[in-house]
């Protein structure tokens, strides 16, 4: 590879975090960037996962950025395809395609402690950046588990973020594994149209109605020509979840009036009592992520659709058997088994300044200093890094407040002058890491009697926010320079001078000398 391209700022992704980094960088006059993505276009996760009924939980005027409002959302809870073609367009609104390299996934990055920058290899090409923010995002590389048999699986096999668009699964027997935010919109539209459906549960979620309807266009009308009622109807989806969030972190025995009203929207839907016992979670609402369906139940009561109420557990030829004994025949098998969300692929390719990767700095448990930095890599900042996600409001809110430190992060930078970079005390790191863990015991998470994505294998929730969006922006406001170490460049010594050999008299070197010397002292003369 010859291609070599340095740059201030090396932005990783192109979803909602990376294209955001790159109108911030914009925003405050910083052009001398790149957006590295993998992919042949933008969109992050809403690219990746075009599955049957793919859409969002939350309501489109929360699910967008601030400085780029869309008062033509289709619907209160749009779909893939609306959010993916709003992300093209804050691409084109913003200028961002000129900063875009498509098609470069990054294979590895090195901090360079004497030039005080990062060194990076794609698969087409090097840069080496001052900063790097990684916006690669939880969401990025699905996870397929490794169940005894799948390999020797004659039919069709994929994961939903990897949606096979060229196999027709009509009339197929067809396998849904997980029961998560994709499963319960993937099973409701391709029930119609397979022969037989098998959901493999192995736990059953909390389901709320899904209040999703056609926004008139009248709102649409008012939206544009008075954008004032667009910001007003965030403000008020934005106050409400706010409000929710003690019952999640401070008080979980709040959320039984909530458990109330899930289980009666399984009666309501699910008539069948030893089905309604499967579908029916023992554990505290709000533990998971509480999903919103108003067609999941429905589908699940058709006459074509098993639930097999436990995990996956062999697969023998085209034999399919859970962990209950279970045996079941199916043509394809679609994994809805979520992603790498603890132990994410991009750290493995990260070398910091103590030569170890961040998969390695993060063996007992991923944490990073607000969300953002980690101990030993300096100038390196993560966009929905550990602790930022949250169980019940919109991943936009918290993009925005990193995109904030982020900005504040460059401009001490700035201020600092000449080559600097700044590196997170492990200290501060510490600090904010024990704060996190320690209110995070009392929060329906970890109390809540569930086993869920947000735990990593220790058992620690490393990937949620136990307070609210406001808390998080002031928190993310700016940068407090005690909780970095400021690092400046080696000073480069001279090379000292060789010793020179003297000449030994009467050769060619030593008369060559004598005249070089009386050349010398005639000029010293004049």
């Amino acid at each position: 590879m010859t291609k070599h391209e340095h740059v201030r700022v090396a932005v990783i992704g192109s979803g909602f975090g990376g294209l955001g980094a790159a109108v911030r960088l914009r925003r405050e006059g910083i052009t001398d960037f790149v957006v590295l993505e993998r992919a042949d276009s933008v969109g992050g996760t809403w690219r990746d996962n075009s599955y049957p009924g793919c859409a969002c939980d939350v309501p489109s005027h929360l699910y967008s950025f601030s400085f780029a409002p869309n008062p033509d959302w289709p619907r209160t809870f749009s779909g893939q395809r609306h959010i993916r073609a709003y992300l093209e367009h804050v691409a084109d609104t913003f200028g961002i395609r000129p900063h875009l390299r498509l098609n470069r996934e990054v294979l590895g990055m090195t901090w360079d402690a004497d030039e005080l920058r990062w060194d990076i290899e794609t698969n087409d090409g090097r840069f080496t950046a001052d900063v790097v923010v990684s916006a690669a995002g939880p969401l990025s590389d699905p996870k397929i588990p490794d169940i005894p048999g799948l390999d020797g699986f004659p039919g069709k096999v994929f994961h939903s973020a990897r949606w096979d668009h060229d196999y027709d699964l009509r009339g197929k027997r067809v396998a849904m594994i997980g029961t998560g935010a994709s499963a319960i919109q993937i099973v409701p539209a391709i029930q119609p149209e397979v022969g037989r459906l098998t959901l493999f549960q192995r736990t059953p979620a909390w389901v709320m109605p899904r209040m999703d309807r056609a926004i008139t266009g009248f709102e649409r009308w008012l939206h544009r020509t008075v954008p004032v009622t667009g910001t007003l109807r965030r403000g008020l989806l934005w106050g409400i979840r706010e409000l929710q969030v003690g019952a999640f972190t401070k008080h979980p025995g709040e959320l039984g009036l909530v458990e109330n009203l899930a289980k009666a929207n399984i009666a309501r839907a699910v008539k069948d009592p030893a089905l309604r016992a499967k579908l029916t979670p023992s554990y505290r609402i709000g533990c998971k992520r509480i999903l919103l369906s108003n067609t999941y139940y429905p589908a699940l009561a058709q006459s074509n659709v098993d639930v097999v109420a436990a995990g996956l557990r062999e697969v023998r030829g085209s034999t399919l058997v859970a962990s209950d004994g279970t045996e079941t025949e199916v043509d394809a098998i679609v994994f809805g088994t979520g992603f790498h969300v603890t132990d994410m692929p991009i750290a493995q390719r990260v070398v910091g300044a103590d030569g170890i990767t961040l998969a390695e700095s993060w063996k007992d448990g991923i944490e990073a200093l607000r969300g953002a930095t980690a101990a030993g890599f300096p100038n390196f900042m993560t966009i929905i890094g550990p602790n930022t996600g949250l169980g019940n409001s919109s991943m936009i809110l918290m993009i925005e407040s990193q995109l904030n430190y982020m900005a504040d992060y460059l401009r001490q930078l700035d201020v600092l002058g000449g080559r600097a970079a700044l590196a997170a005390r492990p200290s501060a790191v510490g600090a904010w890491n024990r704060t996190i863990q320690s209110r995070m015991q009392r929060t329906v998470w970890k109390s809540g009697g569930c086993d869920s994505w947000y735990l990593d294998a220790n058992g620690r929730n490393t990937t949620l926010w136990p307070g609210t969006t406001g808390e998080f922006r002031r928190q993310t406001r700016t940068v407090d320079l005690a909780e970095y170490e400021v690092l400046r460049a080696p000073a480069k010594t001279a090379k000292p001078a060789q010793p020179v050999e003297a000449a030994k008299p009467g050769t060619r070197r030593a008369k060559a000398a004598e005249t070089a010397g009386s050349a010398g002292s005639a000029e010293a003369a004049r």
